[in-house]
């Protein structure tokens, strides 16, 4: 069936009753007490099918791995042998198909070495309930006749702590009360070195509240923001899946947990009679909302599927209500779990009832963690730069791969080796020949090759010859530049090699093609190609070589690359143009200087930032009509194409934008400033339909410094930053955007709001 999301873990109730009479449980407390009709234990054909439906299903879904957890009532009162006999028959059906990934939830009382010896054999991971210290695991966690249950559990736990064991201990389950002491619970928990701690808000619905004891609608989100501090004076001893998956969502990444965040659900309930239900917690809502009418004996996992129960929990943010659609925190929520937002006459439909309590927690999160969880690429072009200089890296080595493992029909497959190896003599060599290999794999052109070819390899048409020319062109101009005693031998198309950051280099007649070694000598560098050499470079004057022209913006400014001789500079919208003449190349620079001066008189913060990072400038084609906003390709950072043709406040104005559009996304590339899996669009005060998020982050990011530049070289220029403001209020309540993203935001406002004064 399609559009179906496979279920990935199953809970297998192996057990219906308890030895335990917690009150706060919602198997026998809560709505639901289909629990007293049922098995007391799970019997062998229960688990033989169920082995045989999850087999089935690993396979017709391709899944890698699944997830059975051992549940009940209390999972270890079916007894060892029984517990073996599921080991046995998961482990048989899902051998050759899927990774079997066993745990079991208890409550410890009767965990001993005859289980753990059992869990041992087969990798069965042990999660334990505890509710804290004593006072707390008391208030809910007896016997019926009211002895406690704590001295046992902690026994369970030392003994699964011991050396034979450790490797099972998976961590501990803690129901939150607010009326315990939340110092006390969390030292409690971390005595016992858990690898994990689960905080759990105790199941309630609309009709039936949690407890509040001040009334208040925030106690529970107060309750775990002072375990957060805590954890965090104590340097986070352990890890805590509430606060992990916060610290994930809001970087833009996935919930750690059911209950919270959009994440589909692909978990499906089998009962001790075989039935196939929804998560068990919806217990709580009324008798029956677990149900599906399903059973392993006569369904497979797919029909449980597709059932519109579970559907509903598969809808991301279409499956929250109208009021958590909007809430700026929502991808971290998730309107909270499924069960809490039970209100009879609306079913589901509804914010949690923990609503308050967790924008509460949400918002304490982030407001804690705000400067960890902001990436510090945002505001120091030194890291952006770095973290884009490993990005051009990683490329490389990803594409080195690639042409490895297809070289035998890519081609050029030692001619790729012997360059990769000069390559890593020239890294190896250290001090300026390292210095030099970063300069050129710094040039932004140097990515956009590297990215056309990964993209012909990935498509099966890896072209190896042509890579290969470019990467020993490229670690010549690294042993050039780093003036090293390295044998740089480079192979030349039509007579000509380009040396990145260097030159255009004719070594023979048009349409020939050869081979030539290269060195640097006192005065510039040398080639010689077998039959005759010669000199080039700076100082030699040789008509057979065309340097790479530069540029200072301003009399302190460094020097910017005016390239237009790399064959990778056609990585922008309009085509470039080709070698400028002497007279042209003097004219363009003169029309830069002037535009820069423009922007520093108008802009000069602007001007600043545009200036950061900026190494390469292009020259497109196309007349004064065809002139845009500057443009940024596929390339690396630092590089900008600009209209030769444009006059120098148009070149100005293609300076700033260009800019403002290379460095949001060479953000992009290296933070997460939103998240990108949902279906957010928002109304754009610039455009007739609603965009992305990414969309309108980029209207306003380059709106902003055009509305600064226009303000200030148009005398009667309105007033425009209305639309710029009402467009930050959006942003500010977009769900998706992470921490590193309303930072950005939060710099917008502050410009803007310069741009006002």
């Amino acid at each position: 069936m399609t559009g179906l999301i496979a279920f990935r873990e199953i809970v297998l109730k192996v057990h219906s009753r308890c030895d335990l009479a917690c009150d706060h449980c919602y198997v026998y407390e809560h709505a639901d007490q289909s629990w007293r009709a049922r098995p007391k234990v799970i019997s062998p054909e229960v688990i033989s099918h169920t082995a045989s439906r999850l087999a089935e299903h690993a396979r017709d879904h391709a899944l890698p791995s699944v997830t059975v957890i051992l549940h009940g009532g209390e999972p270890l009162l079916a007894g060892p042998e029984r517990l073996r006999l599921v080991c046995e028959e998961f482990t048989r059906a899902l051998a050759g198909t899927a990774a079997l990934d066993l745990r079991i939830h208890t409550n410890g009382l009767q965990l001993g070495t005859r289980h753990l010896d059992l869990f041992a054999e087969f990798g069965v991971r042990v999660g334990i309930s505890l509710d804290g210290d004593r006072a707390a695991n008391d208030r809910h966690r007896r016997f019926a006749d009211g002895r406690t249950s704590h001295p046992l559990v902690l026994a369970a736990v030392e003994l699964l702590r011991s050396a034979p064991y450790r490797h099972l201990y998976q961590g501990l389950l803690c129901t939150v009360d607010v009326a315990n002491d939340p110092v006390a619970v969390l030292d409690a928990l971390v005595d016992l070195a858990p690898p994990r701690v689960d905080f759990l808000l105790p199941h309630a619905t609309w009709e039936t509240p949690p407890p509040r004891p001040d009334g208040a609608p925030d106690a529970y989100a107060r309750w775990l923001l002072r375990v957060f501090d805590h954890w965090d004076r104590l340097g986070r001893p352990v890890p805590v899946r509430i606060f992990e998956s916060l610290a994930s969502t809001l970087r833009g990444g996935p919930s750690l947990t059911e209950s919270l965040g959009l994440a589909p659900t692909d978990l499906v309930v089998v009962e001790t009679d075989g039935a196939l239900e929804q998560v068990d917690s919806l217990k709580s809502a009324y008798e029956g909302a677990a149900a599906t009418g399903f059973d392993v004996f006569s369904h497979t996992f797919d029909q449980v599927a597709a059932h519109p129960g579970v559907r509903a929990r598969q809808l991301g943010l279409e499956g929250v209500s109208d009021t958590c659609r909007g809430c700026p925190v929502v991808r971290s929520c998730g309107g909270g779990l499924y069960t809490h937002r039970y209100r009879p006459g609306t079913d589901f439909a509804n914010p949690s009832v923990y609503c308050a309590d967790l924008r509460e927690l949400i918002d304490g999160v982030e407001g804690r963690t705000a400067a960890e969880a902001t990436a510090v690429e945002l505001s120091d072009p030194a890291e952006l730069a770095a973290s884009q200089h490993q990005l051009t890296r990683v490329l490389l080595a990803r594409l080195h791969a690639e042409l490895t493992e297809f070289a035998p029909r890519a081609g050029g497959g030692a001619a790729w080796a012997h360059a990769w190896e000069l390559l890593g003599a020239v890294e190896g060599a250290g001090g300026a020949g390292a210095d030099a290999l970063d300069l050129v794999l710094a040039h932004p052109y140097t990515r956009t090759w590297v990215l056309a070819a990964l993209d012909a390899a990935q498509e099966g048409r890896p072209d190896g010859p042509e890579a290969a020319l470019r990467l020993a062109a490229l670690a010549a101009a690294a042993v050039l530049r780093g003036g090293l005693d390295l044998p740089a031998e480079v192979g030349y198309r039509d007579g000509e090699v380009y040396l990145p950051t260097l030159g255009l280099l004719r070594l023979g007649e048009p349409g020939t093609d050869g081979r030539a070694s290269l060195r640097a000598t006192e005065d510039g560098y040398a080639a010689h190609d077998g039959r005759s050499g010669h000199r080039f470079g700076p100082a030699a004057g040789d008509a057979r070589w065309q340097p790479v022209r530069s540029w200072s913006p301003g009399p302190r400014g460094p020097a910017v690359a005016l390239d237009d001789l790399d064959p990778y500079r056609t990585c922008f919208a309009r085509p470039p143009r080709l070698r400028l003449g002497a007279g042209e190349a003097e004219e363009w620079r003169e029309r830069l200087g002037a535009a820069w001066a423009l922007l520093h008189r108008a802009v000069p913060e602007f001007a600043r930032a545009a200036a950061a990072g900026l190494t390469t400038l292009t020259p497109l084609a196309g007349g004064p009509r065809a002139v845009g906003w500057g443009e940024a390709g596929r390339h690396g950072p630092g590089a900008l194409g600009l209209p030769y043709a444009a006059g120098v406040g148009e070149t100005a104005l293609a300076l700033l934008t260009g800019q403002r559009r290379a460095r949001l996304r060479a953000l992009t590339e290296v933070a997460d400033l939103y998240a990108l899996d949902g279906a957010w669009e928002h109304p754009s005060p610039w455009r007739e339909r609603p965009v992305p998020v990414s969309r309108l982050l980029a209207d306003v990011h380059e709106r902003v410094a055009v509305e600064a530049y226009r303000r200030a070289t148009e005398p009667y220029h309105p007033a425009g930053t209305d639309r710029i403001h009402r467009a930050l209020d959006r942003l500010a309540g977009a769900a998706e955007l992470t921490s590193t993203g309303k930072r950005l935001v939060e710099e917008m406002r502050w410009e803007a709001k310069a741009v006002d004064a």
